[in-house]
């Protein structure tokens, strides 16, 4: 069908003197634009998730593509890396919020993550805000006073290099539309960025740099790279300019990571290993398998042989390309006016990082800028030079059995108390415009919640899903414990506090995400009804 040549643009949402900043005429078109030329595909892909999804659900497994065969053995590598990514060896990740910009950029570490995405709540203001907040903190002219204490936030003389996630091709924002179709979220959060930035960027002596998450397949990474060259074409930047890591956090990606950087050669920057949302993944996509069923989330660490197969072949494939390969990530925060408990967690980081770095990761991440130094020695003393993409890694072995092999381990009424009680708790956060969220002191994000009520919904449904004293997890179950914990939150809190806090909401949003039959892909999807 012939598409209009001048697209019907409206913006749905509130506007106001920060929208009219960010949603100039010039910068809507482009975004339009996008939208007009990629959503198809976009949509299109989306339709082979669930057909993928179908085989699964009807016996097939997962495997290395026969048809990509050729890339896999070809002897090419990605575009050599900026200056300014060649460094990565602690990379901060957080919301797109003022202060936290300010204090990321500031940390100390090499590379500073904002995110659209998994960390933030899309609410309309958030979305619109942290497109400004990102403009002035490239210009430096970034400043935040906390109101409760008159303390005011400035940028360092000297700050990390900064990296931007957009939403994945999932998410709608749907405050644009274009002739009468919300955007979609990845395309709004990408151009706005490009469009308002690219050239500063490029005066400044860096470039648009980007994140892309929850890619299932190499020819995602295709959509990606043809968004990028045509943006590029757009503007009249040089091809190449854009640079973008992808992040390895879904099972079926982990089969094509040789092929999602070759599709994105002139524009790779390298892959990211993340941990809850690829557990989730590996869930999701294999949850009708009847060998398949995990232990508590926090049995499976990145040492459970199915990670560690996945991390050491993300190593082995991106330095045969000359790509970074960046490690996971650290969510603890500093625990105050408690040195022992402290102790204890900052230990786990560094025995986490000093793993990652021996295994020959070229970087690693943290949520909270307390972790930069502890994480920055490990990474200091094992690596001496900017990256170790010279470790190529070519011990490493691994099958395709290798990466579907299921973790051992129980499950605990203790581990379920904890889905429910952290996936309520983020959700809470979530609707009240925070997709940052501290709980049981880490730092959680969308991921955390998405893998707590899988695993419920996959325990209620599966045979093996039994508590260690045999005891079957049930509907009846799962609510005693939802209403048990949510009572424990409730005492905690304080009644006003519970109310206001929306937390019978997303309770409510948890159990029909745990009780309807038909897995829900993203719990952010209908959750989206319910924020402004």
């Amino acid at each position: 069908m012939q598409q209009a040549t001048t697209p019907v643009i409206e913006i749905k949402g509130k506007q106001n003197a920060s929208t009219e900043r960010v949603l100039t005429l010039d910068a809507l078109q482009f975004v339009a634009s996008l939208q007009l030329q990629f959503n198809d595909r976009r949509k299109k892909l989306l339709k082979q998730r669930e057909e993928r999804q179908k085989k699964l659900d009807d016996g097939a497994t997962l495997n290395f593509l026969d048809e990509t065969k050729s890339i896999r053995e070809g002897n090419w590598t990605i575009a050599p890396l900026p200056q300014d990514l060649q460094d990565r060896r602690v990379e901060i990740t957080g919301p797109v919020d003022r202060k936290m910009i300010i204090n990321a950029l500031n940390s100390g570490a090499k590379i500073f993550m904002a995110d659209f995405e998994d960390a933030t709540s899309p609410t309309w203001e958030n979305m619109i805000e942290g497109q400004i907040n990102l403009y002035d903190a490239i210009r430096k002219t970034i400043s935040f006073t906390q109101a409760s204490t008159g303390k005011e936030y400035r940028l360092n003389d000297k700050t990390a290099t900064l990296l931007v996630r957009p939403r994945g091709l999932h998410l709608i924002e749907r405050n644009i539309e274009v002739n009468g179709v919300p955007i979609s979220g990845s395309f709004f959060d990408f151009g706005l960025y490009f469009f308002h930035n690219v050239q500063e960027l490029i005066a400044r002596g860096t470039a648009p740099y980007f994140y892309l998450p929850k890619l299932e397949s190499h020819l995602e990474a295709k959509l990606w790279n043809d968004i990028f060259v045509y943006s590029q074409d757009y503007l009249g930047i040089p091809q190449g300019t854009i640079k973008a890591t992808v992040l390895i956090e879904t099972i079926t990606a982990a089969f094509e990571m040789d092929e999602i950087l070759y599709e994105l050669k002139d524009h790779s920057a390298g892959l990211n290993c993340g941990r809850w949302d690829y557990i989730f993944s590996y869930i999701k996509r294999l949850r009708n398998h009847s060998n398949v069923i995990l232990p508590d989330r926090g049995q499976v660490t990145m040492t459970s042989p199915f990670m560690r197969a996945y991390t050491q072949l993300c190593i082995q494939t991106c330095h045969k390309r000359n790509a970074p390969a960046i490690g996971g990530m650290a969510a603890q925060i500093p625990i105050k006016g408690d040195p022992e408990a402290n102790e204890i967690a900052f230990e786990k980081v560094r025995e986490d990082k000093k793993r990652e770095v021996t295994d020959g990761h070229d970087g690693t991440w943290v949520a909270h800028p307390g972790l930069v130094p502890v994480a920055m020695k490990e990474f200091d003393q094992y690596m001496k030079t900017p990256n170790q993409i010279q470790r190529k890694r070519d011990d490493v072995q691994v099958t395709a059995k290798d990466l579907l092999e299921v973790p051992k381990g129980t499950i605990t009424e203790d581990g379920l108390r904890l889905n429910c009680s952290v996936g309520v708790q983020y959700i809470a956060s979530w609707l009240r415009g925070n997709g940052a969220a501290p709980i049981n002191n880490m730092m959680e994000d969308a991921a955390t919640a998405e893998i707590s009520r899988t695993q419920v919904w996959q325990w209620i449904r599966h045979p093996e899903g039994k508590l260690e004293n045999g005891q079957k997890i049930d509907v009846a179950l799962f609510k005693e414990i939802l209403k048990q914990e949510l009572h424990k939150i409730e005492k905690q809190i304080g009644k006003e506090n519970f109310i206001n806090g929306r937390y019978q909401e997303a309770a409510d949003i948890f159990t029909d995400l745990t009780l309807q039959d038909d897995f829900e892909e993203f719990l952010t999807i209908p959750s989206y009804q319910h924020i402004s």
